[in-house]
């Protein structure tokens, strides 16, 4: 119940916005999401909320302003299990990921981020009490002990390991995502962002790197993480020693082979196809 994830006696700027009939209406059970059937990814509406409820003569739930993409609003709420509306079904979120258009993908993962955290943060950790909201500020609050809790946030780094005209390529084990993926790896307590990066490529296959320099960010609400992406260069021999705990296999790819990036969503992707279009663009010129 959605009730048991939120305090409904929001008072803040999250509270303010209402649903309209095309607001777009978050609905998660586990970890799957309601979405529409079909090629198209769409979620459920208010008014199709609203119209489902009234048919079974039951109140529409309550629902919490998530955010707003343009003039879209998205609002989490919940749909008792005999209530799954014709023409919907739950998929799960790792499925999401090949839907179209790309901003229906990423608000999904926003919304499941924000969803995790309010799910799991409805106690205090620290004295039990339950948590209340902020009146400004996305943030849940103890009125007994004064503890904060804002939503998680885990920085991640993905690295593109070069040398030369070759760029080293993964696959994860024991992931459902079996597509080729760089390194990538979360920042420890007390590292920078570069220091995850030497440790990482350190660890998952026994290589050093050097020059080392920052691309660019991107959210990744589907692990509640923000992924910083760097490219660095190989300092040393090129011999792998892969962590089978956390690779499949890796392996160096020339450029030319970097395979094409049929989501366009992820930042994994965009650094090969940008490693990729730097030397094709070289070789033009």
């Amino acid at each position: 119940m959605i009730q048991d994830i939120l305090p409904l006696h929001l008072q803040n700027q999250y509270e303010k916005k209402q649903p309209d009939d095309t607001s777009y209406m978050m609905i998660y059970r586990e970890n799957k999401i309601l979405v529409r059937e079909g090629e198209t990814l769409a979620f459920l509406t208010y008014r199709e909320l609203q119209e489902i409820c009234e048919t079974a003569g039951e109140m529409a739930p309550q629902s919490i302003y998530l955010f707003s993409v343009g003039e879209e609003t998205y609002f989490l709420t919940e749909l008792p299990e005999h209530l799954t509306p014709e023409g919907y079904c739950f998929e799960k979120m790792f499925a999401v990921r090949s839907g179209k258009p790309k901003e229906h993908i990423l608000a999904a993962a926003t919304a499941w981020h924000l969803y995790e955290w309010y799910r799991d943060n409805r106690f205090c950790g620290r004295c039990g009490q339950k948590l209340m909201h902020n009146g400004t500020l996305r943030m849940l609050f103890c009125p007994a002990c004064g503890n904060q809790v804002f939503p998680k946030i885990a920085p991640a780094v993905i690295v593109g390991v070069t040398d030369g005209e070759y760029i080293l390529m993964t696959t994860y084990a024991n992931r459902e995502y079996k597509r080729y993926a760089l390194i990538a790896g979360f920042t420890e307590i007390g590292e920078t962002a570069e220091e995850t990066v030497m440790r990482e490529v350190q660890e998952e296959v026994g290589l050093k790197v050097k020059n080392i320099h920052y691309y660019k960010s991107q959210p990744w609400g589907f692990d509640q993480n923000l992924l910083l992406g760097y490219f660095c260069e190989l300092d040393g021999e090129r011999d792998i020693v892969l962590d089978t705990g956390e690779l499949a296999t890796a392996e160096w790819v020339h450029y030319s082979d970097v395979p094409e990036d049929p989501e366009g969503l992820s930042l994994t992707r965009e650094m090969m196809s940008v490693f990729q279009k730097n030397f094709t663009s070289e070789k033009m010129s």
